[in-house]
């Protein structure tokens, strides 16, 4: 049997999540609510079976808990994604594990991390236009083929997920981890990879300057890709917590403001004027070139409100907050999505867990039975001084 963290359907506790996570501060009390009122809980199931050829059985050494899955565990992701998955399903999408069954290029027991996206290859369906083009983030076929509907692994109920002590996943989703990249390392492949897309989504022109919303995992990996593939001039990073703004530094960051500054910084650093609205945030006329979201949506609207006009602002987190989109409008701003991962990204997110400064970034680790300690620490990170919680399927308690 199957020991899992599996997320059913349960219109009573999501409305209850969301409308408490609404209303409460962020910090203990959501977490609490994440842990205890989310419709997840802890079941034992058969073992899953590969659905065809190419397929393998995996077992988790370690599986993170992303901002993704606590939007969801809140009730705050967008309902439009619920015609992208398949219930119930088991969580978790950020995972280094080893294989259980031989495949080609893979054999048993190959140490891997995995590329979640369950695209056009794994579904054994005609190759769609984004898969084609090696941009499987792009897939059209994800609701077809092989397995249920799902836009990963970890909102799939066919496939399984990492928070659980076994899922599968498709060869074609699985890159094997060299011996000198350790667990704690590998398990943060996937968000690096999720961070070089976003940079290279858009063009950052020599020497431009760019704002960082939040310093968060997504946050601080998008920092570190900034100066790894880009040759940005000043990077900017707002960053709330302490220990955030330490690591912000540590990737690359120019300066780390805070966010009821943010505007007045970059107005010295960059020029222009400040506005100040009767009602709402104040703003800039002028501000940086590029500005990057990476709060799942609740800085995006910081981010609309300084940047110079004509310039781009990219959502890297999934949003889930509402924004005024009037300076999008008025200041003829590019709003630019990135989800996922694809190209290359994956292979350069390798190689640069090797030396990048992710020492200490995985400090807090628990076995599935403390799942609401774990997803309550996760919820209350920031304040409690962490950057990334995982579970660790392979301990008892």
């Amino acid at each position: 049997m199957n020991l899992n963290l599996e997320y059913h359907r349960s219109p009573i506790r999501y409305v209850a999540s969301r409308t408490a996570t609404g209303t409460i501060a962020t910090g203990r009390a959501a977490g609490w609510w994440a842990a205890n009122m989310s419709p997840v809980r802890l079941v034992n199931r058969p073992d899953p079976r590969p659905p065809g050829p190419g397929w393998t059985r995996v077992k988790p050494l370690l599986s993170g808990i992303c901002g993704s899955d606590l939007g969801l565990l809140t009730g705050r992701n967008s309902p439009y994604l619920s015609a992208l998955i398949s219930l119930p399903f088991t969580p978790g999408h950020e995972v280094v594990g080893e294989t259980l069954d031989p495949l080609p290029d893979l054999p048993k027991g190959s140490r891997v991390v995995l590329d979640p996206v369950l695209g056009c290859v794994p579904r054994d369906v005609k190759l769609c236009p984004g898969c084609a083009a090696d941009q499987h983030s792009r897939c059209d076929h994800i609701t077809s083929g092989t397995v249920s509907a799902a836009l990963q692994t970890g909102f799939c109920a066919d496939t399984g997920g990492g928070w659980s002590r076994m899922f599968v996943a498709h060869g074609s989703q699985l890159h094997k981890v060299p011996d000198e990249l350790d667990d704690e390392r590998a398990v943060l492949v996937e968000p690096l990879a999720c961070a070089i897309h976003s940079v290279r989504r858009v063009p950052i022109p020599d020497g431009a300057s760019v704002l960082v919303v939040g310093a968060g995992t997504v946050g601080l990996f998008t920092t570190l890709a900034l100066r790894e593939y880009t040759k940005a001039g000043p990077i900017y990073v707002i960053a709330r917590y302490g220990h955030q703004r330490e690591r912000a530094r540590e990737m690359g960051a120019t300066e780390v403001l805070s966010s009821d500054r943010a505007a007045r910084a970059l107005r010295r650093a960059t020029g222009g004027f400040l506005a100040r609205p009767e009602q709402g945030a104040e703003f800039l006329l002028g501000g940086t070139d590029v500005a990057f979201d990476c709060t799942s949506g609740s800085g995006l609207d910081t981010a609309l409100r300084v940047v110079r006009a004509g310039g781009t602002v990219l959502l890297s987190g999934m949003p889930n907050a509402s924004v005024d989109l009037t300076p999008a409008w008025f200041r003829e701003l590019s709003i630019v999505g990135a989800y996922a991962s694809g190209g290359h990204d994956f292979q350069d997110a390798m190689a640069l867990a090797k030396s990048a400064p992710l020492t200490g970034y995985v400090d807090a680790v628990y076995p599935l039975s403390r799942w609401r300690d774990a997803i309550g620490h996760a919820s209350s990170s920031g304040r409690l001084g962490s950057i990334k919680v995982a579970f660790d399927p392979t301990k008892d308690q």
